[in-house]
């Protein structure tokens, strides 16, 4: 019965988040402050979840590609995410990259000592195409021949390359109200490193639910904190 609640708790929950996006969804500093609160939220209902399921998702040696992405030979599967300790406050990104195989390409992190959660998950994103590209390069791949798949826990990520930053360019990266929209720099950077790929498709994936890559991404850019000293 304890399982049964949970997840009605977690069910209600998501419905009620996923209202307030779409009430929100012009409002993107309110949009970035439910991210924050959906972030917390996981992080509670998952966290008591098996350790030895954790320790398997961490195992960077098993990881399956995901199964929506075409596997020929110029498809590359990425994963990125955010961590940001106060918001603002200390942040850190991580990354991975697999071929068509599956074989693992890179693993990247890093910190900045000062930023937000979203400009995390953007420079996640941002980071992971940045190490594909120096992959083409180094194995003389044309970068118009290549489909990367980028999944990140992100809907702000995800929903802003897949539908507002289309409009935010058709009006001078401008939003409806005329005003920047934040973190511009970093979206302007992520769509200049998306647009030189022949297609790259951004899909979103559940934080803290289990799921390998989220979770080793998620494991890097915490590693990466904890060893600067945040």
């Amino acid at each position: 019965m304890k399982l049964y609640g949970k997840q009605k708790v977690e069910q209600r929950l998501q419905s009620s988040l996923k209202s307030l996006r779409e009430a929100l969804e012009h409002d993107h500093e309110a949009l970035e402050a439910l991210e924050v609160i959906e972030y917390k939220l996981s992080n509670s209902l998952n966290s008591k979840k098996d350790k030895k399921t954790k320790k398997e998702t961490t195992n960077k040696g098993s990881f399956l590609l995901p199964d929506d992405m075409e596997k020929d030979e110029f498809c590359f599967a990425l994963f990125s995410d955010g961590a940001c300790r106060g918001n603002p406050g200390p942040g850190a990104w991580g990354a991975i990259g697999q071929d068509s195989h599956g074989e693992l390409l890179f693993e990247a992190s890093g910190v900045d000592f000062k930023t937000t959660n979203n400009r995390m998950e953007l420079e996640g994103a941002i980071q992971a195409l940045e190490a594909l590209q120096k992959e083409c390069e180094e194995n003389k791949t044309p970068f118009g021949d290549v489909q990367a798949y980028l999944y990140s826990d992100s809907k702000y990520v995800v929903d802003g390359m897949n539908q507002w930053v289309v409009n935010w360019k058709k009006r001078g990266w401008k939003k409806a109200d005329k005003k920047e929209p934040e973190n511009v720099d970093r979206w302007k950077k992520l769509d200049e490193l998306a647009s030189g790929f022949y297609k790259v498709y951004f899909r979103w994936v559940k934080g803290h639910d289990g799921h390998p890559q989220n979770e080793r991404c998620d494991e890097l850019a915490n590693v990466a904190l904890d060893e600067a000293g945040l």
